[in-house]
């Protein structure tokens, strides 16, 4: 069972690039929900995901409200660098939503208020604003995928 990376209104076409690339390699589906600040043919957003494309499965919503019924009845977790749980301190189900926000705002505050006990943090230095987007997700997804064993993912090396 994948993953599900569900970006909210990113704004970056690189780092949804990078994300689309992480997603590709680990065989997570990314779900992106509009506005969008970039077009899905932008130059930077299709070379920062290399030739991971055809790898991966995208999914496109017209806004939050369009998305949120899909995680309704399913596992979800809330990314946001104003929770009070650290990203290790749960368990990540097999099927489950890693939502993260936009660059610049985070997720919505009522999306985090009505969920307290599904949302987030990386820990960090006190002062530290926050990660890097991309770097963000990956750190929560092998996160997930280590509680998982890796299930599915190469784990061992022959040296090619």
């Amino acid at each position: 069972m994948p993953l599900h990376v569900v970006l909210v209104e990113p704004e970056i076409p690189q780092n949804t690039g990078n994300i689309a690339r992480t997603c590709g390699a680990v065989g997570a589906e990314l779900h992106l929900v509009k506005p969008l600040g970039f077009s899905l043919e932008d130059r930077y957003l299709k070379r920062a995901g290399l030739d991971y494309w055809d790898m991966l499965s995208i999914h496109t919503y017209k806004n939050l409200d369009a998305f949120l019924p899909v995680i309704e009845k399913a596992p979800f977790v809330l990314v946001s660098k104003k929770a009070g749980i650290a990203h290790t301190s749960i368990s990540y189900d097999e099927e489950c939503y890693l939502l993260f926000g936009k660059e610049t705002k985070g997720l919505p505050e009522d999306l985090l208020a009505a969920h307290p006990s599904r949302c987030v943090r990386i820990p960090m230095k006190q002062g530290a604003r926050s990660l890097n987007l991309s770097n963000a997700v990956a750190v929560i997804v092998y996160e997930a995928l280590r509680q998982q064993g890796f299930s599915g993912l190469k784990r061992s090396f022959s040296g090619n």
